[in-house]
């Protein structure tokens, strides 16, 4: 079985997400996949398999962190997509039958992948008590961002606060089922983004994700609003770095990047 690692999010290796893909021919037991999840260890690994022809899906398609399944991934999406594509393994829109429902990407000839996901549903809730504690930093607004994130949105005073947080993960497990997105307008929108953002999964096993799509499905409308603006681009301030394109489209979010194989090998066990 062929095992590869993509940096997705990017179009430089060693930036971006780096995410597992491991194309099947089924879903073996979920214990396996959760122990090369495991072996992988990055924040997600991405297992696909074939679906008959004539379905609502073409691929079937789960994510895994070290420690746990989770119901939406987006670099992890986009590394799967673009393996589809460089192999030859699909051509055309990908639909994808997940937890999420069925999400759809489309690769352009620059190699540019569109992720076609479903609007985090917003809800304003007061800013939980410990939460600024927890990151470092005052919080001006909180927010709730459903089911399918299941992350606390929180919105700091600016873009060096964002970049400066420096949090007590354990501290913040409490505060929702995933984790927490910091974010605040870009300082200087001429530098080519519009927003910057910074997760904390730590209920997850991933203290720091290095740039996460389904954070932009509920990043995107919060900033869309605020700027007047469907199309943005949100650039999320991690170590490794990584800009996500979004346009928001009601009940749909559109998320583009880029991506890069840096690992290609084989599975033994």
């Amino acid at each position: 079985m062929r095992i590869r690692i993509v940096d997705a999010f990017t179009d430089r290796p060693f930036t971006g997400n780096p995410a597992g893909v491991m194309l099947l021919d089924a879903f073996p037991e979920d214990s396996w996949l959760q122990n090369v999840a495991l072996e992988i260890n990055h924040a997600e690994t991405a297992f696909a398999h074939p679906l008959p022809e004539g379905g609502e899906a073409d691929w079937a398609l789960r994510w895994f962190t070290p420690v746990t399944e989770v119901a939406m991934c987006g670099h992890a999406t986009l590394a799967t997509a673009h393996v589809l594509h460089t192999t030859g393994a699909h051509k055309g829109p990908v639909r994808f039958a997940t937890r999420s429902g069925v999400l759809v990407t489309e690769t352009a000839e620059d190699g540019t992948v569109t992720l076609d996901f479903p609007t985090a549903p917003l809800t304003a809730v007061d800013v939980p008590e410990g939460v600024a504690e927890a990151l470092g930093a005052p919080v001006r607004a909180a927010f709730d961002t459903g089911p399918y994130v299941g992350d606390l949105l929180v919105e700091l005073a600016d873009e060096r606060a964002v970049r400066a947080l420096r949090p007590d993960h354990k501290a913040l497990t409490t505060h929702s089922e995933r984790g927490i997105i910091a974010t605040a307008r870009a300082e200087d929108p001429a530098a080519g983004y519009d927003f910057v953002s910074r997760c904390f999964f730590p209920n997850v096993g991933i203290d720091e994700d290095a740039v996460t799509g389904s954070a932009h499905t509920a990043l995107a409308p919060l900033w869309s609003q605020r700027l007047g603006r469907a199309a943005l681009t949100g650039l999320q301030a991690s170590p490794r770095s990584g800009l996500v394109r979004t346009e928001v489209r009601g009940a749909r979010t559109l998320l583009g990047g880029r991506a890069v194989t840096v690992v290609e090998g084989e599975l033994l066990v």
